[in-house]
């Protein structure tokens, strides 16, 4: 997946395409599998880099929902269960299970979480990822160490998965580039194209050189996430606006904190919200929150009442009581949720997906979250080919390995993250000692990784490559600055780009990470 080459199929395009999919996080990704693994000729355009926004700040769970079932939204867990399932059986190489542990401090709680799990068992059927079951103290103890003992009375362990989601993003976008599609990030759609009032195309820039398209189409689909009402608004300024925006924020803690491979869940705290503290990379992630904002950002921030929330919450259940300092990093995202017509708490409005294709034709997609966005993409190309009479093609995406697919990418070490491209990676730093070194003492991150990136992941700038490519702004932010000198120097050796570029993007990442720093 090259970025050059991306560019020449967009130039030297005369026809139009079938559907052009606007937005590189999840749902546009998944679109662009759907569309193109069904034959229809896909671009798809992100405005920076793929899964910049919501898609790459999430809490890595790939899960049913627990809150769901509380809530009584069964069909949305039925379905989010059997996506989970599918998402494991087609990118192994990032999708695993993960054991969790409700600790029980009520004389209630034990019963009606145990219930509430073998219910989330039931529906899972032969998607289940493993069986509930009840724990004495003693056994909660053995897979939470550092879990607060004092009134503990035992616990409920069931089983659900976790993912690297912007890895996942990026092999999505190498999939439906192995599907024919054509996929840009950092290119912006400033306007809809319309012919007789039906929308026929997009009109947008390079952000990278400032050289300007139009581009013509069959079908145009917003899936824009936070960003939908803005795309909403190009092609009605007059239309209302669909989304009601909720923050989620995360804060990324010492292994010491929860040691072992267990993760805990606290399923009801004062905002409403279930509370994760989950292994991954390495590292202890806290969350979440769910906090109503106003605007959308591609650069959200904490606020120190979500800060506290989190780390009091945390010290509640923890013997190892974090404060600030033991922060590496802090991230939030934003939740696209479709408005209720009133305010009020976001906990409490539903995560099911909405579909909306205006007088004009354009298609929107919105809601949802990571574990269905595959099924959220059948159902909006279903739609879309509709509206943009195309051929009526069958989905093949729930059998569709991800690009990366391998069974047993542990056997990889530090390389599983790539799956089946390990080996390709290997291959390339064979005989070059100097990307065979690591980039930082914290991080088992390789300099070869670096230029795989440029290569053949379309990394753009020192921040998709720290942020995203690898985790390392999300692990430990110091840390990552301490990175990207180095980082800047081998992209502009792959880029072409001159010393000011290097300096430039240091002293862009520098400022960037300063806010994942607490």
């Amino acid at each position: 997946m090259n970025r050059e080459e991306m560019l020449s199929r967009l130039k030297n395009t005369d026809t139009p395409w079938d559907l052009i999919i606007i937005g590189g996080g999840a749902t546009g990704l998944a679109g662009a599998i759907e569309s193109a693994s069904r034959g229809y000729r896909t671009l798809l355009l992100e405005q920076d880099d793929f899964s910049k926004g919501t898609s790459s700040r999430s809490t890595k769970l790939v899960h049913g929902g627990v809150r769901y079932l509380q809530q009584g939204n069964v069909s949305l867990v039925l379905e989010a269960l059997k996506e989970r399932g599918l998402l494991r059986k087609n990118a192994p190489h990032l999708v695993h299970n993960l054991r969790f542990v409700v600790p029980n401090y009520d004389w209630w709680e034990g019963p009606f979480y145990g219930i509430g799990m073998k219910v989330y068992d039931l529906l899972s059927g032969r998607h289940g990822f493993g069986h509930s079951k009840f724990l004495s103290k003693e056994k909660t103890l053995e897979y939470l160490p550092t879990v607060e003992p004092k009134g503990l009375r035992g616990g409920v362990i069931y089983y659900d998965g976790q993912f690297d989601d912007s890895r996942l993003a990026i092999n999505m976008a190498q999939t439906a580039v192995n599907q024919s599609a054509t996929v840009l990030n950092y290119v912006k759609v400033t306007g809809l194209i319309k012919d007789k009032e039906f929308v026929a195309g997009v009109l947008a820039k390079d952000v990278e050189t400032g050289q300007e398209f139009e581009l013509r189409a069959k079908g145009v689909i917003n899936a824009t996430g936070v960003f939908t009402d803005d795309i909403i608004h190009m092609d009605d300024a007059n239309a209302k606006n669909m989304l009601t925006l909720s923050q989620g924020i995360h804060l990324v803690l010492d292994k010491s904190f929860l040691p072992g491979d267990s993760a805990i869940m606290v399923p009801h705290t004062a905002d409403g919200r279930v509370l994760f503290a989950t292994p991954w990379h390495d590292k202890v992630v806290v969350g979440t929150t769910d906090t109503p904002v106003k605007e959308a950002s591609l650069e959200p921030r904490p606020l120190a009442e979500e800060i506290e929330f989190l780390l009091s919450h945390a010290a509640k259940y923890l013997t190892k009581d974090p404060v600030a300092s033991d922060v590496l990093s802090m991230f939030a995202g934003l939740r696209p949720l479709v408005s209720q017509g009133e305010d009020g708490n976001t906990a409490a409005i539903s995560r099911d997906h909405t579909i909306y294709i205006s007088r004009s034709g354009l298609v929107t997609i919105t809601g949802g979250k990571w574990t269905t966005c595959r099924r959220m993409a059948e159902d909006t190309i279903d739609q879309a080919a509709m509206v943009a009479r195309l051929d009526e093609k069958s989905s093949v995406t729930a059998d569709l390995q991800i690009h990366g697919y391998h069974n047993h990418s542990e056997k990889f070490g530090d390389l599983a993250i790539y799956g089946a491209d390990a080996p390709v990676i290997n291959d390339m730093i064979y005989d070059q000692p100097e990307l065979k070194k690591p980039l930082h003492q914290n991080f088992t991150t390789l300099a070869g990784e670096v230029v795989w990136a440029v290569r053949r992941e379309m990394a753009r700038t020192v921040e998709d490559f720290l942020s995203r490519r690898t985790r390392a702004l999300l692990l430990d932010a110091r840390a990552s600055m301490e990175m990207a000198p180095r980082v800047a120097e081998m992209m502009a050796v792959e880029l072409k780009k001159d010393a000011a570029w290097v300096s430039g993007q240091v002293e862009a990442y520098q400022e960037l990470a300063k806010g994942y720093v607490l």
